[in-house]
């Protein structure tokens, strides 16, 4: 038989309240970062600390984490970063800005009026055809060029910041490129790591 006393409900509701906690757990250092002016900083592989962290694997938000202001707010420093004139790129993920989570935003060249759209816990779920060579910059490796061979059809998996339920999409074309290079950021990989040889050059 189950007896269930005051203190039992009582050390359940502080472990639910710790747990709930523990879910959205954005760390100080993360709203310092999200709550800066636009555009945010990019980090560079020319300073050791920035290409300590540009190197390590970012981990996924909770349900919480997504549903909050602050992600909300990274959503909007993201896309005013990327899109800022100092750095006018495609597509910039969490990890370039100091963050270690699992955030990409892409410019969607695919849809109707190619909107840069945010996809958290974005992960590649699925690649078909061959991949092709094409130019790469990256706003973490400024003033260089280099050719990388990408896929150019491809399935990807996130949470949909709406309904919080994962999603899965096809991706084909350019977007499917910037895709494969944000996801790569997202493991500590930068598009220098896979660059044909000897493609490497200064952009104009």
């Amino acid at each position: 038989m189950l007896h269930i006393t005051g203190k039992t409900i009582i050390t359940a509701a502080l472990f639910l309240a710790a747990s709930c906690s523990h879910k959205n757990a954005w760390t100080p250092e993360e709203n310092t970062i999200i709550n800066a002016e636009i555009p945010l900083r990019v980090l560079t592989i020319f300073d050791r600390e920035d290409n300590l962290q540009l190197r390590t694997p970012s981990k996924e938000l909770s349900d919480a984490e997504i549903a909050s202001d602050l992600f909300r707010a990274l959503s909007e420093k993201l896309l005013g970063t990327v899109t800022d004139p100092s750095q006018d790129g495609v597509g910039i993920a969490a990890p370039q800005v100091g963050l270690l989570r699992r955030v990409v935003a892409v410019q969607r060249f695919d849809k109707e009026g190619e909107p840069f759209e945010v996809y958290p816990n974005i992960r590649i779920t699925g690649m078909r055809g061959e991949t092709l060579p094409g130019p790469e910059g990256c706003l973490s490796v400024p003033g260089w060029r280099g050719d990388v061979e990408r896929y150019r059809d491809i399935d990807i998996k996130y949470t949909s910041p709406k309904s919080l339920k994962d999603t899965s999409e096809r991706v084909q074309g350019f977007s499917a490129v910037i895709f494969q290079h944000e996801c790569d950021h997202l493991d500590g990989i930068l598009y220098i790591d896979k660059a044909v040889p000897g493609s490497l050059r200064i952009s104009d």
